[in-house]
This record gives C-alpha cells, sequence and structure tokens, in this order.
C-alpha cells in the first residue's frame, strides 16, 4: 500500500501558508473585520517569557481560524516577523494525518526562507484530532526556544484537560466566545451610533437611542453569537439551521460521541434539549433525570461533556450570607449563548415570556472568555429571597457585587418586587452598588438605606462584553 509521498504534503503547506510566496501579502480572511479579542491574544502570542505555547479553545464557528490569520497578518504587517517564519496547519487536513508536530517545524526551516535570526510562529490548528498533541507540544517548548507554538480546537475537554495535566508550565490558555454584544453592534456597523462612552478611565457607556439598541439586543439573542450570521445574508435568514447544523449537530452527532465515546446521542440530545429550553434556570439533578429520562450518574457526565464543549456552563448556589451549600441539589445552568436556544425553540419577540430567562443568559455569556470570573459568579438563594448573579473578585472571601436581571421597567417603580437584592447587599456589606436590570429605564435610589444602580438590560450586557477585552475586572 503507498503511502502518502512528502512531496504532497510540502505542496499542501505551501497552499495552506501563501504568505510565503515572494512578493504576496494575502492573508486568508485578512479582509474580514476583526474580533475585539485580537488585541488581548496577539499581546499573549507576543510574549516571549515565561516560555510558554498558547492553547487557543472556544466552540465552533466563533472564529478561531479568522483570529489565527488576523494574527499572522498582524506578525507580517505591524510586528515585521518575516513571513517565511510563521507556519499555519489545520492539524485534521487528511494528508497530515498522524504527522509529529515536529515534522512540520523541521519543514518549516527546509521550505520556506526561514531566518534563523527572528523568532519562528507555528499554529496548529484544530489540535485536539492529532494523539498525544500535548506531549508532543511539550517536547517543542522545551525543544525550541526561538519559536512560538500556538494550537487551538474547538474540544475543550480534550484540551483543557491535558493541557493541565501535561502542559503545566509549559502552555496558557486563552478561550475565544462567542459574539459578544459589543462585538454584534461593531459588526452591524451601529455601535458607534447607539453607544457614547461616558468616560474611558471608568469603563462605562450611555445609550443614544435604547429603542433601537433594544430591537439589536432582541436580535443578538436571537442568532447574534456567531461572525457569521452577521455577515451572511443566507444565514440570517435561516440562523436556526446553520446554529443546529453546523454547530449543535456536529459537537452532539460528532465531536462529543468520539472524544468520549458516548453511544446513546438520543440520550445526550434530549438531556441537552431539556437543558437549552430551561437555560438561566435554577434545576435539580434529580428533575433532570426525570425530564431527561437519564439516570443520576450518566447526567453527571454528560454535564461535564457538554460544558466541556463549550455549550453550558453551571454556576452554584449560596446562600443570604455568601456561604455555599454542604451538598448541591439545586444549580443553575446557562447555555454559552441564547441563540442556541432560538435555534432549538425558534425566535423570540421583545415580549416573549421567555425574555426574562434569555436576558440572563446574554448577560452571563458576555463573562464567558474570563474562567475566573465565571468560576467566582454565583446565584443566592434562600427562603424569602433570591439574587440573579453574586461575585467575588480575586481572592477575597466575601462576596463584594450583585446583579438582579430584569426585563422589565416595574422594579424601578415597585422596588418591593427585588427585595432580595436589598437584603443580600445589606447582610453582605458589599463594595460595588447593587444593581438592577431594567427594560430601559436608568437611574439610581436608594430603598432603605441602601443605594441600587438601575441600568438597561442591553446597555449592561455591552459593558459586560466591551471591557472584557479592555478590563476584566471594570466588568
Amino acid at each position: 500500500m503507498k503511502s502518502i509521498a512528502v512531496e504532497e504534503k510540502v505542496d499542501r503547506l505551501w497552499l495552506d501558508n501563501p504568505w510565503w510566496e515572494e512578493g504576496t501579502a494575502v492573508i486568508p480572511f485578512g479582509d474580514l473585520e476583526p474580533r475585539d479579542y485580537l488585541s488581548p491574544f496577539s499581546a499573549l502570542v507576543m510574549q516571549h517569557q515565561p516560555r510558554r505555547s498558547v492553547v487557543l479553545m472556544g466552540p465552533r464557528r466563533v472564529g478561531k481560524t479568522v483570529l489565527i490569520h488576523h494574527l499572522i497578518k498582524q506578525l507580517i504587517g505591524t510586528a515585521g516577523i518575516p513571513a517565511d517564519n510563521i507556519l499555519y496547519v489545520s492539524v485534521d487536513t487528511p494528508i497530515y494525518t498522524g504527522m509529529p508536530l515536529d515534522i512540520f517545524v523541521n519543514l518549516l526551516r527546509d521550505i520556506a526562507n526561514f531566518h534563523s535570526d527572528q523568532p519562528g510562529y507555528c499554529f496548529f490548528d484544530e489540535i485536539q484530532y492529532l494523539k498525544n498533541w500535548e506531549i508532543q507540544l511539550k517536547s517543542l517548548v522545551d525543544t525550541y526556544p526561538n519559536f512560538k507554538f500556538i494550537v487551538s480546537g474547538s474540544a475543550a475537554a480534550a484540551l483543557r484537560l491535558k493541557s493541565t495535566e501535561s502542559g503545566a508550565g509549559r502552555f496558557t490558555d486563552f478561550l475565544l466566545p462567542p459574539l459578544t454584544f459589543a462585538e454584534f453592534l461593531k459588526f452591524r456597523a451601529v455601535e458607534d451610533e447607539l453607544i457614547e462612552e461616558i468616560a474611558s478611565d471608568t469603563y462605562a457607556y450611555k445609550c443614544t437611542d435604547i429603542d433601537r439598541l433594544n430591537e439589536n439586543f432582541i436580535d443578538y439573542i436571537n442568532y447574534g453569537g456567531y461572525p457569521e450570521t452577521v455577515f451572511s445574508e443566507e444565514i440570517r435568514a435561516n440562523p436556526a439551521r446553520f446554529i443546529k447544523s453546523d454547530i449543535l449537530d456536529k459537537v452532539l452527532l460528532k465531536d462529543l460521541p468520539s472524544l468520549y465515546g458516548i453511544r446513546d446521542i438520543p440520550e445526550l440530545n434530549r438531556l441537552f434539549t431539556t437543558l437549552a429550553y430551561n437555560t438561566g434556570e435554577e434545576v435539580s439533578m434529580g428533575g433532570l433525570t426525570q425530564s431527561s429520562g437519564v439516570n443520576k450518574e450518566t447526567v453527571r457526565r454528560y454535564l461535564d461533556y457538554l460544558e466541556a464543549a463549550f455549550l453550558i456552563k453551571r454556576i452554584r448556589r449560596i446562600d443570604k450570607t455568601g456561604k455555599h451549600f454542604q451538598r448541591d441539589r439545586q444549580f443553575k445552568v446557562y447555555l454559552t449563548n441564547p441563540s442556541l436556544r432560538t435555534a432549538l425553540f425558534g425566535p423570540v419577540s421583545a415580549d416573549h415570556e421567555d425574555m426574562g430567562h434569555l436576558t440572563e443568559t446574554a448577560i452571563f455569556a458576555q463573562w464567558f472568555h474570563n474562567q475566573y470570573l465565571t468560576d467566582n459568579i454565583n446565584y443566592a438563594r434562600w427562603k424569602g429571597g433570591e439574587v440573579d448573579f453574586v461575585g467575588r473578585i480575586f481572592s477575597s472571601p466575601q462576596m463584594q457585587w450583585a446583579v438582579e436581571v430584569k426585563w422589565s421597567d416595574r422594579p424601578y417603580s415597585h422596588p418591593d418586587t427585588v427585595q432580595g437584592l436589598i437584603d443580600f447587599a445589606r447582610v453582605n456589606n458589599l463594595e460595588g452598588m447593587p444593581k438592577i436590570t431594567t427594560r430601559t429605564r436608568t437611574g439610581q435610589r436608594t430603598i432603605r438605606g441602601t443605594p441600587i444602580e438601575f441600568i438597561p438590560s442591553s446597555i449592561y450586557c455591552y459593558t459586560i462584553g466591551k471591557n472584557m477585552t479592555r478590563n476584566p475586572v471594570a466588568s
């Protein structure tokens, strides 16, 4: 049986790295609008001390490959890195099946006009399909001090687990989330029309037309999490079909079964459908077992897999004093993007009965890039009260902020409807002013001696997403 000739692999490399051609600067996807995450991703890649590889993770279709090519364009243009010192490989290309990573590095130095006095940059896309990639990558980091290695993939569990276990001190994770609401407005070319920055040092913003902003917010909830749904008229005409066939089906039917050996795919689908329909609601293991028809231990494993695939995120419950319960019988599950739900169950309007939970989901999705933040966000519920989001910053043992999310202006005139937030703020002596999001109302009120900030949900959602690429702590 014939094996694939080295010459054919070299030809493919030249095809995938067009910048090697003398006199050309054509970069695939180079004419597309870059995501806001290009700046922090670039800063991480350009950091050569400590010597580490970068593991770019994220859900399907959020633009990881495009982000890589935008960075390559920046390296060649702004940073002045010789084009021959940059390698891009999509590991799942059939012709490369089973090729060790060091072979690619050697080919880069052999077939391109490599400049040994300049650093080299190697990008390995869809790395999870290469067996023992983490061991090979660690070896490359140790062997080639003048190279920066960047790998990417959509299978988070396989990446994060192996990155943590095998790449300790050698790998740095970077998570690319679905589009933030700020990016959605930018790609629609309406951000500058609808948003004004109050002051650059406060990371705060105001809206020039709340009704138009809310219209865009509804569109974001329905289909705004993925760049292609914004740029393609054909996909916008039927975003549900794109999201279901190109994202959900490939994750649920291909990625998870192939990586984790899941055999009962309909069972997994039933559970995910249940979670998607109840995004933002409190659930329990017993309730999920009953509604999905899956036993408790299997439900627990499936939740881990779905979270690892960037489809859901669980948050834990705390009590009125900010303490965790000894046994987590209840928890909340959020989709990582609200359009996953509308893809399954249809679009929503501004007055849809599920807008409250979808607004919560959209706001929570803005924090998704920062794992430290999401790991320190909880919800509070006790007898007589609850708060949607509460959290701490850095290593503080105390809860420091709290937000009650509403898609209604009623709390502004009837603060008794959010008594739980006031009680929680007083008991925990919060550092930050507690917030209540509304549909349109903005302002501050003092209720029972506690100052409360009211801010429209769409502006709050924009603020978090915008600040995730500027100053995460300010979000």
